[in-house]
């Protein structure tokens, strides 16, 4: 055992390492056997109305660690301070990389040992640990893309009850991703927060939040296809928070699950042409209706465009392992606008207020097809720098 030397202002000599070169992708451990996970400490402030060694708890097991107790053995050992908040990237990265050891500020965070029966809370009490572990700094060190999935430091914080506010939010923007539409990421980021806490509070789980936004979807389609166009597109919003809700409440609280995931992701996946189906169908009550040969068009360049971009994503990730839109930063900042669900309701709104629905439908299909060809464009550009020896690899991971 060793204490770790100082650095002359209260901290430790740590590693540090720039971007990209972090060790802790260079050794790993088999998934099929991952550490037990052990927290450490009794931190009174609560999160996400959780007692905190629970949530630390729920996060392990969310990210495949069992609890130390869970009785069994040859296993290693993944200590966290409870004195600290940090980011579950953070947990998955360490978690993977025995006789690793994470500090804030010369104070253990997360250690993993190779042996769990070294283990021992006096490890994070006394800040003396074993000799040969490889010590990261949490300000320092950086994680890839391939772990982060976007380019944010993960986050360590003392966890107080002063600071508890700040902790939340934090790991509410650790659940957000790196690269998504305009609206989830700067128009409801704020209230969706808030809503989070309050759901987590009240102890309703994600799944549930899920299954009411799936009614104000259904709804929103309902009230589209009668061409009462304003109850419709409420009831939408509503639904569109709603599904940024729920996989953050699941993320934050430790409670994603993979029926969750499937009902969350399936809903995302499959309404979005029924809403325009439904809204090309209201046009008639609304008093709009276009010629069934132009609406059929207009139908079959919206869904036909959706589904193709679809495809195009999937060949993308199955060629290059990662998604189209992180490829170089034109893609992600393609990725605020392109046609998908939240930016198209932006075309339709705005023509609504000009009680002009019917133009809204047609921008969304002009819309469609702009996205269409210039997802199509660069994953042939993708291949056209892979058939020439080139590596496709993410701006974010640079």
């Amino acid at each position: 055992m060793r204490e770790l030397p100082s650095d002359g202002k209260g901290g430790a000599h740590v590693a540090h390492f720039p971007a990209g070169t972090c060790p802790i992708m260079r050794k790993t451990v088999s998934d099929a056997q991952p550490p037990l996970f052990l927290p450490v400490g009794d931190n009174p402030v609560p999160l996400f109305g959780m007692d905190r060694a629970v949530h630390a708890r729920r996060l392990a097991g969310n990210a495949k660690f069992p609890p130390a107790d869970s009785g069994e053995a040859g296993r290693g050992a993944l200590l966290g301070n409870l004195a600290f908040a940090w980011d579950p990237a953070w947990l998955k990265a360490i978690g993977k990389t025995p006789d690793t050891a994470l500090l804030y500020r010369g104070q253990p965070v997360i250690v993993h040992l190779a042996d769990g029966a070294d283990a021992s809370p006096e490890l994070i009490a006394t800040g003396s640990l074993p000799d040969g572990l490889t010590v990261l700094d949490a300000e320092t060190a950086e994680l890839n893309y391939a772990e982060l999935r976007k380019r944010e430091r993960p986050f360590v914080l003392p966890l107080e009850e002063s600071n508890r506010d700040q902790v939340e939010r934090a790991y509410y923007d650790a659940a957000y991703k790196g690269v998504t539409d305009v609206l989830t990421l700067y128009l409801w980021r704020r209230p969706a927060f808030y809503l989070t806490k309050w759901a987590a509070h009240a102890r309703i789980t994600p799944n549930l939040v899920t299954a009411v936004g799936a009614i104000f979807c259904a709804l929103a389609f309902w009230f589209f296809w009668r061409g009462q166009y304003w109850p419709g597109v409420a009831t939408g919003f509503v639904f569109m928070v709603l599904d940024t809700v729920d996989g953050k409440l699941a993320r934050c609280t430790g409670a994603s699950s993979k029926w969750g995931n499937i009902f969350d992701h399936g809903i995302d996946l499959v309404h979005p042409p029924f809403w325009w189906w439904a809204w090309m169908h209201g046009l008639a009550a609304y008093g709009e209706a276009p010629e069934p040969v132009y609406a059929s068009m207009l139908m079959w360049a919206i869904v036909g465009g959706y589904i193709l971009q679809r495809v195009i994503e999937g060949i993308f990730m199955r060629r290059y392992g990662m998604h189209i839109h992180v490829w170089r930063p034109i893609d992600s900042q393609f990725r605020l606008i392109t046609a998908r669900r939240n930016p198209n309701m932006v075309l339709l709104v705005g023509a609504l207020l000009f009680a002009r629905p019917d133009v809204g439908i047609e921008l969304v299909a002009v819309w469609t097809i702009v996205s269409l060809i210039f997802h199509a464009v660069r994953l042939a550009q993708a291949d056209a720098v892979a058939e020439r020896g080139g590596t496709i690899r993410s701006w974010l991971d640079r």
